[in-house]
């Protein structure tokens, strides 16, 4: 789904990293993963990574060994169009609404709701910058295309168009590369889980196949909204909106017999005129061109210092403006818009919470083709009695929601990790219906069949089908992209100049772990 003319993805593989400290079990050489440095990285990349149990630390791009590393982290998403809200998020939704409306403050925090952020990965701070690039970003600038060999087995793609001559000169903003104009889009949403409903048996409840009953009030309730529509414009929360916005509004207000309350009926309320708060969420391009960014930096800088020194208890050293550039701000992503994508694009994001004009928390998102991926959070500790990593993960699926109407793709909510082994990084499943990722076959698999297995055993395959096998697995490794010398050529051309001992070794495992789709279109810069 790359935009034409868009510059590829350029990564620096490092292989399987020496053991380092685990932060969830705290065993000092036990968590072990590959990692490679992403010089820039198109949104579709990412998504194909992280379907493949990547994830990002800043532009650091690792993936846990997973029948290795001390504790397994299975990749999570979250179903967003289907997600239910549980007892205890809605307890943490009302709260909010209460400290808003009437400045109640709740003086107990729930056991249930972690203090911590929903997204735990500072962890990766610890290795992120081991291995950091120092190359030159001349040396990364492409200039040509080498065609001067071709990959053997490329006479079989008939869907190909052959080219002649050697090297083609390219300008370096508009990349043309050998191969593939057009290549194909992998990694389509997988609706594993479809929800499908069979009647019940008699005495078992509603049925769920037909239309629920309809209360006299409710119809009352929507006659009274579609006289609404008759005037040309209504007033909610405070904003205009024309006659068409009115007919999606009145789509989603109608109340919805037997069925609980949506995040949107909590997050999206219209508080009183005497509210004692106002709560604003700000989305924000992470670029020091955009200038609500840069005008907010250093508040958010500030308060990035205050969480990590109050709830990771780091020095302040460790989480100076420096580290939070590096960890939250350095994005490989390439900002893309789409004329089938959401209207602020796809790439990194801060999504900024104002209250009463000052930011009390941020969730650093990336908003990919299928999914809204969470990165991080961060808050201020004194306002930890609104669960804010709970609120937030809440808001972000409402959010991912809210997308999906301009970009129909767009429908997961990744939470990073799920790490079974570690009670405390449980609750990420209670985000219901949420899938786990096959470490194996890249199948994702609904939790409630995965929980049993693990159970059992700290590290397990998810797919029960025996005989399946990663789909996406390399194949051809003489079509691996390589940059060398300022020049894309494909593997094969690559190895019979390369001098020196033979780096197939790291390249086959490079392209085992990215997939053939990715090894293809990602360029694998070779010094």
């Amino acid at each position: 789904m790359a935009a034409a003319g868009s510059s590829p993805s350029i990564v620096e593989y490092f292989g399987g990293e020496d053991g380092y400290r685990c932060g969830y079990c705290k065993n000092e050489t036990g968590n072990l993963s590959h990692g490679m440095w992403a010089h820039s990285m198109t949104v579709q990349d990412y998504q194909d990574l992280i379907d493949r149990g990547w994830r990002r630390s800043g532009k650091y791009v690792y993936k846990p060994i997973m029948n290795q590393t001390c504790c397994p982290q299975y990749t999570i998403r979250c179903q967003a169009l289907h997600f239910q809200t549980s007892k205890s998020h809605k307890k943490v939704l009302k709260k909010m609404l209460k400290f808003l409306s009437k400045g109640e403050v709740s003086k107990v925090v729930s056991e249930e709701e972690p203090m911590d952020s929903h997204i735990e990965d500072v962890v990766a701070c610890d290795f992120a910058y081991k291995g950091e690039s120092h190359v030159s970003q001349s040396e990364l600038t492409p200039l040509s295309v080498d065609h001067s060999e071709r990959v053997q087995n490329e006479d079989q793609d008939t869907g190909e168009k052959k080219e002649e001559g050697n090297v083609q000169k390219v300008d370096s903003d508009s990349l043309q590369l050998c191969a593939d104009k057009e290549a194909p889009v992998p990694g389509e949403p997988s609706h594993s889980a479809k929800v499908v409903h069979a009647p019940p048996k008699p005495g078992k409840g509603a049925d769920l196949s037909k239309p629920p009953c309809r209360k006299a009030k409710d119809i009352r309730k929507e006659r009274k909204l579609q006289k609404l529509l008759q005037n040309q414009m209504c007033t909610v929360e405070g904003s205009q909106l024309q006659a068409a916005d009115q007919v999606f509004l009145l789509q989603n207000s109608k109340s919805k017999t037997n069925q609980p309350k949506t995040i949107e009926d909590f997050v999206f309320v219209s508080l009183p005129d005497d509210a004692q708060h106002k709560l604003e969420v700000r989305l924000v391009p992470v670029s020091f061109e955009d200038p609500q960014f840069k005008s907010s930096f250093n508040q958010s800088a500030t308060l990035f210092a205050k969480y990590q020194m109050a709830v990771h208890k780091d020095t302040p050293s460790e989480c100076g403006e420096n580290e939070f550039t590096r960890f939250l701000c350095d994005s490989p992503l390439e900002a893309e818009n789409a004329p089938n994508g959401p209207e602020c694009g796809y790439g990194s994001f801060h999504q900024q919470y104002w209250l009463d004009g000052k930011i009390i928390a941020v969730g650093v998102i990336d908003i990919l083709p299928y999914c809204v991926s969470s990165v991080y959070l961060y808050y201020d500790p004194d306002y930890s009695f609104l669960s804010l990593g709970v609120y937030s993960a809440l808001r972000e699926i409402a959010f991912t929601r809210q997308l999906h109407e301009k970009a129909p793709d767009l429908c997961f909510y990744y939470m990073g990790f799920y790490i079974h082994s570690c009670p405390k990084m449980r609750y990420k499943g209670q985000y219901r219906p949420s899938d786990l990722l096959c470490p194996e076959t890249y199948i994702w698999t609904p939790i409630e069949q995965c929980l049993p297995l693990l159970e059992h055993s700290k590290y397990c395959r998810f797919n029960q089908d025996g005989k399946a096998v990663d789909e996406g697995r390399i194949k051809e490794l003489g079509r691996v992209r390589v940059l060398h010398k300022r020049t894309v050529m494909p593997y094969s051309v690559y190895k019979k100049r390369r001098k020196g001992p033979s780096d197939e070794a790291s390249v086959q495992q490079y392209a085992s772990l990215v997939g053939q789709t990715c090894s293809e279109r990602m360029l694998l810069f070779r010094s």
